[in-house]
Parts: C-alpha cells; structure tokens; sequence
C-alpha cells in the first residue's frame, strides 16, 4: 500500500507491476476520471500531469481493458472525453449512481468487469473530501463498497492527494485516509466480504 502524494505516482507503480503480472486491471476511486488526452508540451516529461497518467498507462500498454472508476463526481466536458476514457479501457460508475443502484448493486456492478484479473486499486481522497466538488460519497459509504470487493486479485493499492491545505484543525481528511489504508491492507489478506449479522428482533412475547 502507497501511501501518496501527488496522484502521477501510480504511473511508475504500473510499470512496474507490468514486469510481473503484464496487463492488470485498475479500480479508481476519485472525483475526477483522469485520463484526459495528454497532448504534449514541451517536452515528453511535461505529457505527465495529474490528469493524464491513465492516458499514458494505456499507451504504454500497462493496462488491460477491464478497468473501471468509482465515484466520479467532477463535471465531464462533451461527449468526447467519454469516448475517450472509454478507448483507455474504463467504465464509468458516477456519485449519483447510488441513489439509483444502491451500495450492493456497485460492488456487484465492480466485481463483474475486473472478475479474476490481477487489479491495483488507486484511491484519490477526494472521492470523498479536499477538492471544492461538490456530492461526493460519505466516508461511510466508500468504506462499505470497499469491503464488498474483497478476494479480488489485488496486486497493490495508494492512496493520494492527502494535502495539509485541504485538511481542517480536526484532521478529519487524514484521519479517514489512514483508516483506508487500513481497509486496504485487509482487502491484500481477505479472501470474501465479511457476512452481515442477521440479528433476530426482539418482540413483546419474546419477552413474555
């Protein structure tokens, strides 16, 4: 588990895993889909922003095409950038669609396109807290869809963009990263999701 930083890192993270497994799956949980169009600059380094690594990943042949983004909540400007996250090798799952698919449906929604693939799981904090994006998931509701994907292929896994400036007095923002990174560490060494307890209500004659 990386613990990050600036969210460029998982560009050398994938090269390297790519030594080992080849082609691997991505789950990315974050406000924003990251693969913009890298149209150069001046010079090759300058192609590698905090918006393009996927982008780059994908060209480098890094990636399989069973990738998929958690929670993108960011405003996605035409129909273009659609196609070409797609093109990447991403499905796009959005805040808003747990209101309608609920938390259960995601995670089952999540399992089916990554299936027994090696998958690395890249989580930007601001899925939840730091940039000014308004309706995100809570804390709460990442963390379960988190446990849901346990015994998936996981070959590694960051999380990133925890910065001071955007944390408060209470440490709120590092105080959930840190209980992520403890989530994550579970999902390395958990073979299923954990069993909901199924408590019997207790009535009136129960108690007589």
């Amino acid at each position: 588990v990386l613990l990050g930083g600036d969210h460029t890192i998982v560009l050398p993270i994938l090269r390297s895993l790519h030594q080992v497994y080849g082609p691997i799956s991505v789950i990315h949980f974050d406000a924003h889909i990251d693969t913009w169009p890298s149209l150069g600059g001046i010079t090759e380094q300058s192609r590698v922003t905090h918006g393009t690594f996927f982008t780059l990943a994908f060209e480098e042949g890094l990636m399989s095409n069973t990738s998929i983004h958690a929670g993108i909540w960011n405003k996605l400007q035409g129909p273009e950038l659609i196609e070409h996250d797609e093109e990447v090798g991403f499905e796009l799952i959005m805040a808003e669609d747990i209101d309608n698919l609920g938390m259960d449906e995601i995670v089952k929604h999540i399992r089916q396109r990554i299936g027994n693939s090696p998958v690395y799981l890249s989580f930007d904090i601001d899925t939840i807290a730091g940039t000014p994006e308004p309706a995100g998931w809570t804390g709460r509701e990442t963390k379960r869809i988190l446990r849901g994907l346990a015994g998936l292929n996981f070959v590694g896994a960051d999380i990133v963009e925890v910065a001071p400036a955007y944390n408060n007095a209470g440490d709120i923002t590092g105080i959930l990263a840190a209980g992520l990174a403890d989530d994550f560490l579970a999902l390395l060494v958990t073979d299923k999701p954990p069993k909901r307890q199924v408590k019997r209500r207790r009535t009136l004659a129960n108690e007589l």
